[in-house]
């Protein structure tokens, strides 16, 4: 069995200048960056939680997981296949459960990809694909809710 490693750096960069001395006192501000990578992930934490909107929470990093994995998956099912994907767009949604101590779960996640094939006869097989991808997902297979799928395959022009 193959074991992979992940090294992932988090800076919180919110000390407002005392730290946090009150839940008031700080931003939920961080850098998320990796090992040699170019640009950092600017996060925060959700905006109904104190954080900065215009900065990446955690709640949206772990949907773009979700849908990052599903997509390689896919398409390397698809190369694989010998579906010829052109485009690949997916605008997913996911609920969060906040329970009244302040501790949450999510509920769902909804993938809606709209893929764009050159292949008129492999239609079906690239919808079919969805669930194999969500089978190998390295991400999916480690939550414990359902992830649904709501693919749209259309043909290029």
């Amino acid at each position: 069995m193959k074991h992979h490693n992940y090294n992932v750096k988090l800076e919180w960069s919110g000390n407002l200048g005392s730290g946090t001395d009150t839940y008031n006192s700080y931003s939920r501000n961080h850098i998320i960056s990796c090992n040699d990578k170019y640009d950092n992930i600017l996060g925060s934490s959700d905006s109904s939680f104190k954080g900065e909107k215009s900065r990446y929470n955690p709640e949206e990093l772990f949907l773009s997981s979700i849908m990052s994995c599903h997509m390689l998956w896919y398409l390397h099912l698809c190369a694989s296949e010998g579906i010829v994907v052109t485009e690949y767009i997916d605008e997913a949604t996911a609920v969060l459960i906040e329970n009244k101590d302040g501790s949450g779960y999510f509920k769902e996640v909804k993938l809606n990809p709209v893929i764009t094939i050159e292949n008129d006869d492999l239609i079906d097989k690239a919808h079919q694909l969805h669930q194999q991808a969500n089978n190998m997902c390295f991400i999916a297979n480690s939550c414990n809710f359902k992830i649904e799928h709501h693919p749209k395959v259309i043909l290029k022009n």
